[in-house]
């Protein structure tokens, strides 16, 4: 080796020594690749389209920290092809187009199509998606996208349809344990040489702590190393857990977070699981989630889920609504917890959200229904010639405040309240004022 390669040697492996943790212990093969073998096992389809050599389009999608950009590289390693990286975030239509001519060259000229990664690639506009479809369906280049939205909701679907979707799942915790003891293990790319001693429960806690982001923990089992004394040379689960700052990681307000999180609460209250739904309001909020679009949430759930078998709901779903616009968070956590509480505890019911859906896909179906005669406007001249309100008699002047009338004109039930709550009282109710307002309808209604 010559003084020129060897200098050039010296200064990458100090560029290569100055990169954090996480980038270092990033695995050079698919062999190294931890987990995700639900996509990559033996047999798999994204494992044979690898093999292949001939990918196609792909969409990666998953939470951070799971591997979707080292898996991108990894596939141009193994499938020899050039690999050309944009960020949606810094990068343009101009940029987009600039490399897809280039890739036409490339591929004009006979040789391989290049791979084009563009990571969070949820955040390029319809235009510049668009921009991409023409080249992926003529097979200029192979795209591989990654995101951490659900590529249904922020990719376009002309561009969906053109590509193989695989979604990466967090880094189960055995395995993420396995990674960590090899980072302090390893004493070219990881943490042997600091001579630091991490104690099982410190390993075990950062793999459980990080959610299955390998990025998070690597990072904060180097901080944890780094940050040992001379004395002690030794992390334990304090010096880890002090390590962890943020411990909810990269909460994604807008993304799949967000909406898995909310369905998980709505559907713990449904189910009556208070503890449950505590837990995700929590994770909700120390993820910083907006309180109004969770008192949003509350309000519609009173309605949708509760109904009138508790009609003290929906009051109250309101006035925390109100209570967490005047008071604000921290305090807001305590109206919040109290209501989703209440909500998860109440005798449960969708008859009302049932009963609107069912006469709207009536009216919607074209199943429309005249007003009958009696009921109609009678606040002008012409109305009494017409017949309008003819018949008709006020429930005020009935003894009992029912006008035994047929306020619909054909024989139609949408409301079906259960036997739950304050609607298994209204149930028997209904049945006797429906038994008295549904008569043989005249005929000349």
């Amino acid at each position: 080796m010559n003084s020129m390669d060897l200098f050039a040697q010296q200064e990458a492996d100090h560029l290569f020594a100055a990169q954090p943790l996480a980038a270092r212990m990033r695995p050079q093969t698919l062999a190294e690749f931890v987990g995700q073998h639900h996509i990559l096992g033996d047999g798999k389809l994204l494992r044979r389209l690898i093999a292949s050599g001939r990918i196609g389009s792909i969409i990666l999608h998953g939470p951070p920290g799971c591997g979707k950009t080292t898996l991108a590289k990894l596939i141009a390693t193994e499938t020899r092809s050039e690999l050309v990286c944009l960020n949606a975030i810094s990068s343009g239509v101009k940029e987009v187009r600039e490399v897809l001519r280039a890739a036409n060259d490339t591929v004009a000229s006979g040789e391989p199509r290049p791979i084009l990664f563009i990571d969070e690639i949820h955040r390029f506009n319809k235009s510049q998606q668009d921009a991409l479809l023409a080249d992926v369906e003529a097979g200029v280049i192979s795209l591989i996208g990654a995101t951490t939205s659900n590529p249904h909701f922020a990719v376009n679907g002309a561009l969906i349809s053109r590509s193989q979707l695989f979604a990466l799942e967090p880094l189960p915790n055995e395995q993420m344990a396995d990674l960590l003891r090899r980072a302090m293990s390893d004493h070219d790319r990881g943490l042997a040489s600091r001579n630091v001693e991490v104690t099982d429960e410190a390993i075990e806690f950062l793999s459980v702590a990080t959610d299955g982001d390998a990025r998070r923990a690597l990072a904060a089992l180097e901080v944890a190393v780094e940050s040992v004394t001379e004395n002690t040379r030794r992390v334990d689960r304090d010096i880890a857990m002090e390590s962890l700052t943020n411990r909810t990681g990269g909460y994604d307000g807008t993304g799949d977070d967000h909406y898995n999180l909310s369905s998980a609460l709505i559907k713990s209250i449904r189910g009556s699981d208070a503890d449950a739904a505590i837990y995700w309001l929590a994770r909700m909020l120390e993820g910083g989630e907006d309180i109004r679009y969770l008192c949003r949430r509350l309000v519609i759930l009173a309605s949708e889920d509760v109904g009138n078998a508790d009609p003290h709901a929906l009051p109250l779903a309101v006035s925390a609504m109100q209570a967490c616009e005047m008071i604000g968070l921290p305090e807001a956590q305590l109206t919040l917890s109290q209501t989703v509480a209440y909500l998860a505890l109440a005798p449960k019911s969708n008859a009302a959200t049932t009963a609107i859906g069912l006469a709207r896909k009536d009216v919607r179906d074209q199943h429309v229904i005249p007003v009958p005669k009696m009921l109609r406007c009678t606040h002008y001249a012409a109305s009494e010639k017409l017949g309008h309100g003819e018949g008709y008699r006020s429930a005020h002047n009935e003894s009992d405040g029912i006008a035994d009338l047929d306020y619909l004109g054909v024989d139609r039930e949408y409301y079906h309240p259960v036997n739950r709550g304050k609607e298994a009282e209204m149930q028997q109710q209904l049945e006797t004022i429906r038994s008295r307002l549904r008569p043989s309808l005249p005929e000349n209604q």
